[in-house]
């Protein structure tokens, strides 16, 4: 076949040895002398291959620790000379270099030993310098030299030599282009490193990098093509272990990542129930049986077809529960083997396991595309707490409010704006979103208490509800719609021009009222 090398000289110097003794056994038997280094060699020499110390033959031996071994004209022309040049072949042969055709190289675990909270010193040590020169020397040569950068690629290498006798041009191109790829993120990682070293969360300049996981059915819609990558070790929807069901489509993916980042909010059991992004239920219980019955209450109509999260281990009881209705998704950190059995019922339910929560508090960015560039923020991971609030009405809520108040302020942080969200006895009982007016979202979050109390045979759900804001209520008429709903105590912001008139009016109804100082605005 036309463009195939032949595989005479392969260098190899990795530090993930996977694979490794197979897939050299296989270059020595196709004739390649094998050159390496170090820990490579030794594992390849006492599994009886032949190998060649890259010291011996540059006539140059490993120093510095090891921090240099390849970083040596005699191996780097080998790897950079192009073959189609007479005077690149007359000025390796004059200084007695090789041509080397394969380059085996994988890099020091810089990124594991950063994540896992090592020392400075060395993470600073598993910072590759020879690996990522001679990756990009051979994947800028990849006409004449095949790159191999990731255990996982040695047996579709293997399968191209074996029956092609060498490494075919579209190939050493695919090798290249995940080599330049590899190469990227790894500087990334470490420009990453240094920058929440020196603690700047805004660098000059932002590399986004992610791996690819998988390839999806479609996007938003079915005209849209799609993908998941993964990118850093925040327990998620991204890296979960999925136990059954179909594929997870794009739509799945963000709808689940938004309720399990929702219910990871709460130390008590929790549910949290999320349609299109938004919840529509979310409840805190003694049991996560009783959290699902309380998540469910507020709006049963949205909750067909959702995407259910919890933050315990999800047990057979409540897993009876939620397999009764039409369900596309349910996250949790773990669930119990029966729990398993009763969901594998519903062979297209998604199961999906991470093993941890997200912690609410971590600092993080998040980015959005606009045209023409990026919006980065740091992650909303605030909180109002109790010790922050400021009583600005006449009358204090009472515990039991205060404690509703709480939790309805930290259902608003994930629900999209203009966020309007009633609860009570820690459970919603009305969620308003997404509206141009705030007042409107009010309005809305009201109907839909009562049109789930009559579903439930009950009087309106938010009678006797408090209600939270994720902004300032602009003038009285939002809080006006809420006091007619029935809420008795509010918490909001604050910081309007108008606030004095929307305290009069929370005064006027008895109502309690506190401000946060934090609104949790979510386009």
């Amino acid at each position: 076949m036309e463009g195939v090398v032949p595989i005479r000289r392969a260098l190899i110097s990795v530090a993930d040895k996977t694979g490794l003794v197979d897939f050299a056994q296989v270059l020595a038997d196709g004739g390649a002398e094998i050159l390496s280094t170090g820990g490579s060699a030794h594992v390849l020499r006492n599994a009886g291959i032949n190998v060649r110390d890259v010291s011996d033959y540059t006539g140059f031996p490993e120093i510095l620790d090891g921090r240099v071994k390849t970083l040596v004209p005699k191996i780097h022309g080998g790897v950079l000379a192009r073959r189609d040049t007479p005077a690149h072949l007359a000025q390796i042969e004059a200084h007695g270099i090789a041509p080397i055709d394969l380059v085996v190289v994988n890099l020091y675990p810089f990124e594991a030993t950063a994540s896992s909270g090592a020392a400075f010193v060395d993470c600073i040590e598993n910072i590759d310098i020879g690996g990522p020169a001679l990756i990009r020397a051979a994947a800028k040569n990849h006409q004449f030299v095949a790159a191999v950068t990731d255990p996982a690629q040695y047996d579709t290498v293997t399968a191209e030599v074996t029956e092609h006798g060498g490494t075919t041009a579209r190939m050493r191109a695919a090798l290249a282009r995940e080599a330049f790829a590899r190469t990227a993120s790894y500087d990334a990682a470490i420009a990453e490193f240094f920058a929440r070293a020196q603690g700047m969360p805004f660098p000059p300049r932002l590399a986004v990098v992610g791996r690819l996981e998988a390839k999806l059915r479609y996007g938003e819609n079915p005209h849209q093509h799609a993908a998941l990558y993964l990118s850093g070790t925040r327990p998620g929807v991204a890296s979960a272990r999925q136990v059954q069901g179909k594929e997870l489509s794009y739509n799945n993916i963000n709808d689940t990542d938004a309720a399990f980042e929702c219910v990871a909010e709460f130390e008590e059991p929790a549910v949290v129930i999320v349609k299109h992004a938004n919840p529509c239920g979310v409840a805190t219980a003694a049991t996560l049986t009783q959290a699902w019955e309380g998540a469910l209450r507020c709006d049963p109509v949205s909750a067909f077809g959702g995407i259910v999260a919890l933050n315990r281990t999800l047990d057979p009881a409540t897993a009876e529960q939620i397999a009764a209705m039409f369900t596309e998704v349910i996250i949790a950190p773990d669930a119990a083997p029966e729990a398993q059995r009763i969901l594998a019922r519903k062979k297209n339910l998604r199961l999906l396991l991470t093993g941890a929560l997200p912690d609410p508090a971590a600092a993080g960015l998040t980015l959005r595309s606009v045209a023409g560039g990026l919006l980065v923020q740091t992650r909303d991971n605030g909180h109002a707490r109790r010790e922050h609030l400021q009583v600005v009405t006449r009358r204090s809520p009472t515990d039991a409010e205060l404690e509703d108040l709480l939790f309805a302020f930290r259902v608003c942080k994930h629900v999209k704006s203009n966020a309007i969200v009633y609860a009570k006895d820690r459970a919603t009982t009305g969620i308003g979103t997404g509206q141009m007016s705030r007042v409107d979202s009010a309005r809305i979050a009201a109907w839909k208490g009562a049109e789930a109390g009559k579903a439930a045979g009950l009087p309106a759900l938010i009678q006797g509800s408090v209600v939270a804001s994720d902004g300032f209520f602009p003038f009285a008429d939002g809080l006006e719609a809420a006091i007619e709903a029935g809420a008795t105590a509010v918490i909001q912001p604050g910081g309007s021009i108008r606030d004095a008139e929307v305290i009069a009016a929370a005064d006027a109804a008895g109502l309690a009222m506190v401000f946060t100082g934090m609104r949790h605005f979510r386009h």
